[in-house]
């Protein structure tokens, strides 16, 4: 089974820390390219909290099936996978690090394929309980910002703090594609629209958690509006 490195060095294990103050678990959910993460880390860094990029965990276990050339999307192809791996998180203050069986996939889990495989791989109960387990048992460490698809729904429904994070898919597939041209990949922005088109109906549509604003959460729509 799975399990996960915790965060050195920064938090500790008490329900209270930072000066005294209550464990806070904040949440922010959206579809892909919504620029979740990216608010995510800041809010964390400002806060002096951990982030918890909970889509790279789907990310490794998607890489690892695509290199035992599997179908991300069989759930008996992965089921039997998953008996068979370790998915380890380390957190620290410099960033996350994802480990899948010992070998560390932080740094090649950021591609057009891994994304698509991703989102077939964690539409499967058996991947989302999978990596649910570990994201809870982090969030019950330590004060945690946390972004995916479902944490203010499923994975922490009493999150203390929800925000749902989006854009309109032209502006989310714009920024994905300015992205892939910064690290000098391949790839035109039709593909890019089409992919993230595709990734917003799997992750809506799955049976399990599905991708939707929590009913207390806060809206904020990024379009057109800078970081900060």
């Amino acid at each position: 089974m799975g399990h996960f490195q915790p965060c050195k060095g920064r938090n500790s294990e008490s329900p209270r820390e930072h000066g005294g103050r209550k464990r806070l678990r904040i949440a922010i959910d959206g579809p892909a390219g919504a620029g979740k993460s990216t608010v995510a880390r800041k809010v964390a860094d400002i806060l002096g909290y951990t982030y918890l990029d909970t889509g790279a965990m789907y990310r490794a276990l998607a890489l690892k099936a695509l290199r035992q050339g599997l179908n991300p999307a069989d759930e008996a192809e992965i089921q039997q996978m998953l008996a068979a791996t370790d998915l380890d998180v380390e957190l620290a203050p410099d960033g996350q690090r994802t480990f899948v069986d010992g070998i560390e996939f932080t740094q090649d889990i950021r591609t057009p394929a891994v994304s698509q495989a991703a989102s077939d791989i964690s539409a499967l109960s058996v991947c989302r309980h999978f990596c649910v387990d570990l994201q809870r048992a982090l969030a019950d460490r330590q004060s945690l910002v946390l972004d995916g698809r479902d944490i203010g729904t499923y994975v922490l429904p009493q999150a203390t703090v929800k925000f749902f994070v989006t854009a309109s898919l032209e502006i989310r597939a714009r920024r994905r594609y300015e992205e892939m041209l910064q690290k000098g990949e391949n790839g035109n922005y039709e593909d890019v629209l089409l992919d993230m088109q595709q990734r917003d109906y799997n992750d809506s549509n799955r049976a399990l958690a599905p991708t939707k604003q929590a009913e207390d959460a806060i809206l904020i729509d990024t379009s057109g509006r800078p970081v900060d």
